[in-house]
């Protein structure tokens, strides 16, 4: 398991140590494997388009086959529900 966001190393680091991550967290500044995963996207917010990160998680086997995607996540309940579809899987 692995994290990405164009969030910087520093900001990361602090945010894993908040949280007792346990799994890397890789910065990504100038978006460019977001991009290839097709995540960075135009968003809008209270009236302002900018572009971010639309949240999402892919499965990715050992062999490197993407077998899932999640797009648009939201985080109450989603590693529970990606959890049970890996066990569900097996």
């Amino acid at each position: 398991m692995l994290g990405i966001s164009t969030d910087s190393i520093a900001s990361h680091e602090k945010f894993a140590k908040k949280y007792n991550l346990t799994y890397p967290l890789l910065s990504d500044p100038d978006a460019a494997v977001c991009t290839a995963y097709g995540v960075y996207k135009e968003k809008k917010m209270y009236g302002r388009t900018y572009m971010g990160i639309e949240r999402t998680t892919f499965v990715i086997d050992p062999e490197g086959k993407l077998v899932r995607i999640y797009p648009k996540v939201k985080v109450d309940g989603h590693a529970a529900k990606v959890l049970n579809d890996l066990k569900e899987s097996l």
